[in-house]
């Protein structure tokens, strides 16, 4: 991949798109999007593709391949275009808030490995708002050293309640539980807008014992809780 002709961050998302389809990598997803657009390749050009344009091109290289593959494969191609916001978020703004964090690749889905993905983006969640206070970069800075490269993320994040991932290892499960982070690993991909607005209803309701705790709800309160929930 030429890195004088794209920017690196359009490679990196290049590359990351290329790993969500089946059997392609970063110099396939290349040819063909030089097919669809042309060259150079740039953000603008980017931004007009449509579904029918990329399952077209290269004489259809990609029209056999699953359209929420392809869908999700495009999103993350534009996900720099549309990057969100950071708030500005203080300690006790959002009384019986969580924090959480989302292993994304595209900003958008929780798609991301947790030892792959390419950024952790941090919520502050009540029952009634949300706000996006952090986007974390997991890659390991140049110069630094590093034995464990799971304890190194899974401390990057070490402020959170909750990760929700896609998927996770056992062993890098067990450092993140030993910091006190609840992994929950989803059983596919999910926006994270869907995923705050699952939460938010969990803790306007009954919230289960161990997410009450993290909320600073009384002992006495949580025990109510698990009364409820069990009847």
């Amino acid at each position: 991949m030429n890195s004088q002709a794209i920017s690196r961050e359009l490679a990196l998302r290049i590359g990351l798109a290329a790993r969500a389809l089946p059997d392609t990598d970063a110099k396939r997803l290349l040819s063909v999007l030089t097919d669809c657009i042309g060259l150079p390749l740039t953000e603008q050009k980017i931004a007009g593709i449509d579904l029918n344009a990329l399952k077209s091109a290269k004489a259809g290289e990609f029209a056999d391949v699953d359209e929420p593959l392809l869908t999700h494969a495009l999103s993350i191609l534009k996900s720099g275009l549309n990057a969100p916001e950071r708030q500005a978020y203080t300690d006790g703004d959002m009384p019986g808030s969580v924090r959480i964090a989302c292993a994304s690749n595209d900003g958008i889905n929780v798609d991301g490995h947790f030892g792959s993905c390419s950024q952790f983006l941090i919520y502050q969640v009540s029952a009634d708002e949300a706000r996006l206070i952090d986007i974390r970069n997991p890659d390991i800075p140049d110069g630094l050293e590093v034995d464990d490269k799971n304890a190194f993320r899974a401390e990057l994040i070490q402020d959170c309640q909750v990760l929700y991932i896609a998927s996770v290892g056992g062993p890098a499960a067990a450092k993140i539980v030993k910091l006190g982070i609840h992994p929950m690993k989803l059983p596919g991909i999910e926006t994270i807008a869907d995923i705050i607005k699952q939460l938010q209803t969990v803790i306007a309701g009954t919230p289960p014992p161990w997410l009450a705790k993290v909320m600073g709800v009384e002992a006495s309160d949580r025990f109510h809780f698990e009364r409820e929930a069990t009847g």
